[in-house]
């Protein structure tokens, strides 16, 4: 079966998020069950620097200028990329100008990643004829649409909601713009609230739909977290799909990871103390062998729950906790975690951006990683902790509460806690959770029974690839 992959990042050649990891990982799975998978992205110019491509198709005008679709491998991926200087040559942020805006033609942008997406959906380019296109998240979600109105040979569509809090809402007047139908503005089309909903109408035209986690798909078709499109998914809740991200296991392995300064496993669990003496040298804190280091990787946001944890941060430090984090993101945020650390230097270390090597290392270093999201369709990090050792404590929404297996009595008593979790999210829980973390932290045996069983977990892609397979199936037989 040949799938082609629609996505406005992929790892590692351009990465805001975990979607670009999940893009980057997936295609390598789905390898091992038998599916040829190729994946569009934009030219953004880190990635042509990657990718030394052959011209397959040249469009004299997409969307306000010529442009080359390119063929081409990269990091073991294969991928189709679109060469628009007018719509990606532009350094920074896919999404964002300098001016921490979007770029006021992200409209334009990515409806031209659907539009040639949906063209090669059609049969453009000779040899690879997808029998399914799997588009990620509104940056892609205009691709059924397109599909549905041009007519032609129509494959099997999928849409994967990665988070359905960004859904591309653009002005109604940008219809003809877009190269969409008048007869496309209407509810049962891509209207949205008067407006143009990249992602509803990825939603309404989609064969099947997938989100990143069971509990996930669940959430999102309550009105509470539904974002306005509860409706909908509950009118299509049959072909909706609650699968698992995985990590690469191969990128994220404790053993051989080379952004370590001891590598280690469930067997050497001691060669930890290595990275957490490094850790704490990098962010200037105290070399404290009775203080528990808790970790953040995270964008820092309200979503993420951030906020809470700066009012909890007194806590943390009174229970003879430490901090490490790394993040970036609202500037209140980032001055309130600053302001903190300079308030209690040698127990709290802030580092702001991004920074791959040291995320490796708060996962390798760390003892505890903190999650404390209001909402979380999957989250990768608790993943990534899971297998490092270093034990998630974590909200109980969405993928939290799929992946982590809470240390109550019971869990503990049957020898398969992986983690902590709390609910509802607030600052109270999430301070009870720091205090019962750092109370099974003192009692060193049933502390490594926990990191064990986090390693032992299966963080993989093997069976969400699987289940992938079996929706893909779906999407064709729909077609037939």
């Amino acid at each position: 079966m040949k799938v082609l992959s629609v996505a406005s990042e992929i790892f590692p050649l351009v990465k805001t998020g975990g979607l670009a990891d999940v893009t980057g990982a997936l295609p390598k799975a789905l390898a091992a069950e038998g599916v040829e998978v190729r994946s569009i992205v934009p030219g953004d110019p880190t990635v042509l620097k990657a990718l030394h491509g052959e011209k397959v198709h040249h469009f004299d005008e997409l969307f306000g200028g010529p442009a080359d679709l390119l063929v081409g491998e990269a990091q073991g991926l294969h991928l189709f990329i679109i060469h628009a200087p007018h719509l990606f040559s532009r350094d920074g942020s896919p999404y964002v100008g300098p001016d921490g805006l979007d770029w006021p033609d992200n409209a334009q942008r990515f409806a031209a990643l659907s539009w040639v997406a949906a063209e090669i959906g059609r049969g453009l380019v000779t040899g690879f004829t997808p029998a399914v296109v799997h588009a990620h998240d509104w940056q892609a979600g205009l691709v059924p649409a397109y599909l549905q109105y041009g007519g032609g040979r129509r494959p099997g569509t999928i849409i994967t909601v990665h988070n359905l809090a960004f859904q591309g809402v653009f002005p109604a007047d940008l219809l003809h713009a877009l190269r969409l139908p008048a007869s496309a503005f209407q509810p049962e089309g891509v209207e949205y609230y008067g407006k143009i909903g990249f992602l509803k109408a990825a939603l309404h035209f989609s064969d099947q739909i997938t989100t990143v986690s069971p509990t996930y798909a669940l959430e999102i078709q309550m009105s509470g977290a539904g974002m306005g499109l509860d409706g909908l998914l509950r009118t299509r809740r049959a072909v909706l799909h609650g699968i698992l991200n995985g990590i690469d296991e191969a990128v994220w392995d404790p053993a051989s990871d080379p952004h370590l300064v001891a590598r280690f496993s469930a067997k050497r669990l001691r060669l930890r103390a290595t990275n957490k003496s490094s850790l704490r040298q990098r962010l200037g804190l105290a070399p404290d062998p009775e203080a528990p280091l808790f970790g953040v990787v995270s964008r820092l946001s309200h979503q993420k729950g951030l906020d809470l944890l700066v009012g909890a941060l007194a806590t943390l430090v009174e229970q003879g906790g430490q901090l490490a984090l790394l993040g970036s993101g609202d500037q209140m945020l980032e001055d309130a975690f600053a302001s903190a650390a300079v308030a209690s230097p040698g127990r709290i270390g802030v580092r702001f951006g991004y920074d791959e090597a040291l995320a490796h290392l708060i996962q390798g270093g760390a003892d505890a990683l903190l999650v404390p999201s209001r909402f979380e369709p999957c989250g990768l990090t608790q993943l990534c902790a899971l297998r490092y050792g270093a034990v998630p404590v974590v909200a109980r929404v969405g993928g939290l509460a799929d992946t982590v297996i809470d240390a109550n009595a019971a869990a503990l008593a049957s020898g398969v806690a992986s983690g902590l979790q709390f609910s509802p999210v607030s600052q109270e829980t999430l301070e009870s959770a720091i205090i019962r973390t750092v109370a099974i932290w003192f009692c060193q045996p049933m502390w490594k029974r926990l990191q064990r069983n986090g390693m032992k977990t299966d963080v993989g892609w093997t069976r969400s690839a699987r289940q992938y397979v079996e929706v893909y199936r779906d999407a064709v037989r729909s077609r037939s």
